[in-house]
């Protein structure tokens, strides 16, 4: 597959910024998820951003802007409502050894994202640090007994407004362990979270507003820090945190 060198040196300068050097195999399977993005695009809609130099910026590097606060080490991380993928593939091709749970409730999605693995080879070479993608909503999911806190990180993408998203995802995080909501330019569904945060057990530790490199493009990264158990009733059944959100 021939690589764009101006799009490849774009790609190596974003991950610099967040403090990583990509190598050439790193490069080579971010293009390669590129194309299969576009590929199946065209058979169903996974995203509104089809030019290449777009996709690297949008959705690559605006993935590697939560890197500071993801350490490096063995960590389970789950992506919830991953859509194509963003941010849990760019997060897995970039730090290896994060376990990686990319969680949609569309099937062909998963599909899709279980494709990406296998042709982008960074399915992960032992049990310890793998990358899988699951059906399922997060409603469900988090009641689960096999997910539910059982990750230190949870990420969340532009999926839903914070005090729902909080819902969503806080169940899945062990004590002390945190959730990572990417956010754009506005921040005021912030000050409509007081009461879920402090119902499900969490409190925001740092609200880090950026400009992606290369951009004007600017983001919120809000990371929520959990310090006691969510209570057993959250999240409450399939479609009721959205439609009755705690404010």
């Amino acid at each position: 597959m021939t690589m764009d060198k101006e799009l490849a040196q774009l790609l190596k300068a974003g991950a610099l910024h967040y403090g990583k050097d990509l190598s050439e195999r790193q490069i080579s399977q971010f293009f390669i998820y590129m194309e299969l993005l576009k590929e199946w695009n065209q058979k169903m809609n996974l995203t509104a951003i089809t030019d290449d130099r777009e996709i690297v910026v949008k959705h690559f590097i605006d993935s590697m802007s939560i890197l500071p606060h993801i350490k490096d080490e063995k960590l389970r991380l789950i992506d919830v409502g991953t859509g194509a993928g963003f941010p849990g593939i760019p997060l897995k091709i970039i730090n290896p050894d994060l376990d990686v749970t990319l969680l949609d409730s569309l099937d062909k999605r998963v599909k899709f994202l279980n494709e990406v693995i296998k042709a982008a080879g960074i399915s992960g070479n032992n049990e310890i640090s793998e990358i899988k993608a699951v059906h399922g909503r997060a409603e469900d999911y988090g009641m689960n007994p096999q997910h539910r806190e059982k990750y230190q990180i949870a990420v969340a993408r532009a999926v839903a407004n914070l005090p729902v998203l909080l819902e969503y995802c806080l169940p899945f995080v062990k004590i002390n362990g945190i959730f990572i909501a990417m956010k754009g330019s506005n921040t005021e569904e912030i000050d409509n979270s007081v009461k879920a945060l402090d119902i499900l057990g969490g409190k925001i530790t740092k609200i880090e507003n950026l400009e992606l490199p290369a951009t004007n493009i600017e983001r919120n990264v809000v990371v929520v820090g959990k310090f006691r158990q969510t209570p057993t009733k959250y999240p409450r059944k399939a479609g009721k945190p959205a439609k009755e959100p705690l404010i």
